[in-house]
């Protein structure tokens, strides 16, 4: 079968398109024929070897969703698998494939109406919102900002804003034309990278959902209001300083806060109980998944270029042909 790997880790040329070996499922996994490959900022850090775990070695196959049509089953998977549309998390590699592997217990089936590519766009992002939003506590008439809401993360974040009665919804983006479409989805308020540009916004926020950390993210806790809550659910722009929770206790008496978020820390069936609502409310259209663009396989690099450079708004969906 075709796949993509890592035969250099650093910039995108490293990524080759070679053949390897059909995948054969061990006990408990399931054979996916793709159809659709999220291409996601981890692949980008894994591409880079900046992710120690899975930058040891060349030859990885990057990618952690696939959504497609289960063709194979291991030993003790329920047979009625076989021929279910569904999608799937294959871990911190192995979907930039034309068939991937997976823990049966990491599929879940997809409902009539919803596209492959829709699946893999909303299928880690829409969660990864949820529970964000859940761990900063948000609720109903809560202002909230969005920093980095041109991803696919950010975007699902701003749209569970809307639905679930936010305040004010603000974003941080790159251009208006971005910022535009942000709007469309319901964002209340557009600011630049530096979280200026709308001198309507509210000073201050109960809730900020940040994807993109770096050396600025201490200016965004001083956007906190007392008692408010930053979720860290992403690192696109490396690390903050080491000494950011020096911000926090500098203004002690507004109960600020700080807190790391990854989908790891929820329960399986959690997890999968909000997948499921998502693709549902997809189908349904009661949610917008983003596109930004599908290219077949051999074109790995391209969507990685793209990604470098930020001119994705949503998602990079890979198809195998």
């Amino acid at each position: 079968m075709r796949a993509v790997v890592i035969q250099q880790f650093g910039d995108p040329s490293g990524l080759q398109v070679v053949e390897l070996p059909e995948p054969c499922p061990a006990a408990g996994q399931v054979v996916i024929g793709t159809e659709a490959i999220g291409v996601g900022g981890v692949d980008a850090m894994i591409r880079r070897g900046t992710l120690g775990r899975s930058g040891s070695s060349t030859g990885v196959v990057p990618g952690s969703e696939v959504a497609g049509t289960v063709t194979r089953v291991g030993d003790g998977v329920d047979r009625a698998w076989v021929g279910r549309r569904v999608w799937a998390f294959t871990g911190v590699g192995g979907a930039y494939a034309e068939r991937a592997v997976a823990a049966v217990a990491d599929v879940v089936a997809l409902p009539d109406g919803l596209s492959s590519v829709e699946a893999v766009t909303l299928g880690s992002a829409v969660p990864v919102a949820h529970f964000a939003l859940a761990h900063g506590r948000f609720a109903p008439g809560d202002s909230v900002l969005v920093r980095g809401a041109a991803g696919s993360i950010g975007i699902a974040a701003v749209q569970l804003a809307v639905r679930g009665g936010a305040g004010a919804v603000a974003v941080t983006t790159s251009s208006q034309r971005r910022g535009s479409r942000l709007r469309e989805l319901g964002a209340t308020h557009v600011l630049d990278r530096a979280g200026d540009g709308d001198a309507t916004a509210p000073p201050s926020f109960d809730v900020v959902v940040d994807v993109v950390g770096g050396p600025d993210l201490p200016s965004f806790l001083d956007r906190l209001a007392p008692n408010g809550r930053l979720v860290s659910v992403g690192m696109v722009a490396g690390f903050p300083p080491a000494d950011f929770g020096v911000r926090l206790l500098e203004t002690f008496q507004q109960s600020r806060s700080f807190a790391t978020f990854s989908l790891s820390t929820v329960p399986v069936a959690d997890r999968d109980r909000v997948r499921s609502e998502s693709f549902t409310a997809a189908a349904g259209g009661g949610l917008s998944a983003v596109v930004d663009d599908v290219l077949p396989l051999d074109s790995a690099a391209e969507a990685h270029h793209r990604m470098d450079a930020g001119d994705v708004f949503g998602r990079i969906v890979l198809t195998p042909r």
